[in-house]
């Protein structure tokens, strides 16, 4: 019984379990499908009124559009407007062109004919005028001029000679105008070159040690410089005697660095010697290089502006060659620019017309000549070879710089107080004393020094012994004597040294 209770209660729950689900399954379906229908609703709603505002977006799109097509048309008109009215405006303008033209035809065509009927009047005229004179027109146009010639011939011949007269005048005025306006534009000053130097010591002492023990350094020194070093008693000072500018500043170098360094004795005094040579090697391209730039020149070859910077140590007449050659380049481009012609080529021919002067002393021949073999050899143009040859005639006036740079050059040497002829024929004479003796076999180096009453030499000890300098002292004196022109006597000093080098390790 209880079994069966059991059971029956068992399919009872179950029958009512499903009865229940179906209920609320049936219950969520209907709920969930009013809920789709309201979404759906919504959509349809919101799709409405999205429709609605496309609609009304479209439409004010549209009429937008129009409003624009219609100010589009309206602007085509009135530009067709415009163009229509222009071309009724140059068809008038041809018509009026062929107007004039066809006008101008015929006048033209008119005068044409006028023209030729007066040619024939004339043809005619003359004809008629020969059968009355019975001469031809040839003929009577030469009794005319025979007539005129004789009648004014001495008044053709004033004319003539006036004319060339006021013409020579006038290019006498131009010159004098170019000359006057090139010398004031270039006011340099003008400074002579002397033949000692003053070089200030830091105490009176000083000059002991430079004379060294039984005057072994001041001997050093004045053979391996070349010049003459004077101690006397002016106070803090020693002078630098020599004609030679660079030998006096190479001198002056060693000297001061001797001073500096305080030690002086033989060895240093080579040693400051050699310094001091390679530092004016650098000062003397440094001079070249601020002449070039002064005078605006910048394409020299290096060479050649080593060359200029030496040029400051040379002197003509007492005059500094490399202030007088960069004088010269200014006046001659001045002049080049009044005259109208090639300025560059004046200046370059004018700044190295006394080049070979750099280097005179030591190669045989003119400043001339050795200039233009230098500027050859370093490939300067031939035009500034032509413009610097001629400034003393040697050359002939190649071209119209030649004469520019042969004026400059006058114009630079004849400033007052620009050169002193005595001093420039004392210097010479000194060239000339050291040449006579450097022409003998054996003589190493030779220096004329206390103002050319003594000229001291120094031998190649290997090439003369003792008895061949005694030989050679005589030899140089009578050669002097023979050659060379000079007031009073000169002293032949023949110096032979003897020097023997080994060296520790």
């Amino acid at each position: 019984m209880n079994l069966t209770t059991w059971l029956a209660g068992g399919v009872l729950g179950l029958v009512v379990g499903y009865l229940i689900r179906e209920f609320l399954a049936v219950r969520l379906k209907k709920s969930a499908e009013k809920k789709a229908e309201e979404r759906i609703e919504a959509a349809k709603t919101q799709a409405k009124e999205i429709i609605i505002e496309a609609k009304t977006k479209a439409s004010s799109i549209l009429e937008e559009a129009a409003k624009e097509e219609k100010a589009r048309k309206f602007e085509l008109r009135q530009f067709e407007e415009r163009l229509l009215k222009r071309e009724d405006l140059l068809d008038q303008r041809m018509k009026e062109i062929d107007n004039a033209d066809r006008n101008i035809k015929a006048k033209e065509e008119e005068l044409r004919i006028k023209s030729k009927e007066l040619e024939t009047l004339r043809e005619k005229t003359i004809s008629e005028l020969e059968k009355i004179a019975s001469l031809k027109k040839e003929e009577a146009r030469n009794i005319i001029f025979e007539e005129v010639k004789q009648s004014y011939k001495e008044e053709l011949v004033k004319a003539i000679t006036e004319f060339e007269r006021k013409r020579k005048e006038e290019l006498e005025k131009k010159a004098v105008d170019v000359v006057v306006t090139s010398i004031q534009r270039c006011a340099r000053n003008t400074v002579a070159d002397v033949t000692t130097s003053v070089v200030n010591l830091p105490d009176e002492e000083i000059k002991a040690k430079i004379i060294g023990k039984e005057g072994r350094n001041i001997r050093t020194f004045e053979r391996l410089t070349g010049v003459e070093l004077v101690i006397d008693e002016t106070p803090e000072s020693v002078v630098l005697s020599s004609f030679d500018p660079l030998r006096r500043e190479l001198a002056r170098m060693t000297l001061e660095k001797l001073i500096k360094d305080g030690r002086i004795h033989p060895a240093k005094i080579e040693e400051k010697f050699e310094e001091a040579k390679e530092e004016l090697e650098s000062h003397i391209q440094k001079l070249g290089e601020e002449a070039v730039y002064e005078v605006g020149i910048l394409d020299l070859p290096k060479e050649i502006v080593y060359l200029l910077g030496k040029l400051y140590f040379r002197t003509s007449y007492g005059q500094n060659v490399l202030d007088h050659s960069v004088e010269v380049a200014h006046l001659a481009g001045m002049i080049a620019e009044e005259l109208g012609l090639n300025i560059e080529v004046a200046k370059k021919g004018a700044l190295l017309h006394d080049i070979g002067k750099a280097v005179d002393h030591e190669v045989e021949g003119t400043h001339v000549e050795i200039g233009r073999k230098l500027l050859k050899k370093y490939g300067i143009p031939e035009n500034v070879i032509q413009a610097m040859e001629a400034h003393h005639e040697e050359y002939p006036y190649a071209i119209p710089e030649a004469y520019v740079v042969a004026a400059a050059d006058a114009i630079s040497a004849s400033r007052p107080g620009a050169r002193r002829d005595t001093l420039e024929k004392y210097l010479k004479r000194l060239e000339e004393i050291e040449r006579v003796v450097n022409s003998f076999e054996g003589v190493k180096q030779s220096y004329a020094v206390s103002a050319g009453r003594e000229v001291r030499v120094f031998v190649s000890p290997e090439k003369l012994d003792d008895f061949g300098i005694l030989e050679l002292a005589k030899n140089i004196a009578h050669k002097i004597q023979s050659e060379v022109q000079y007031p009073g006597e000169i002293k032949v000093t023949v110096i032979r040294e003897t020097r023997a080098i080994e060296y520790a390790r």
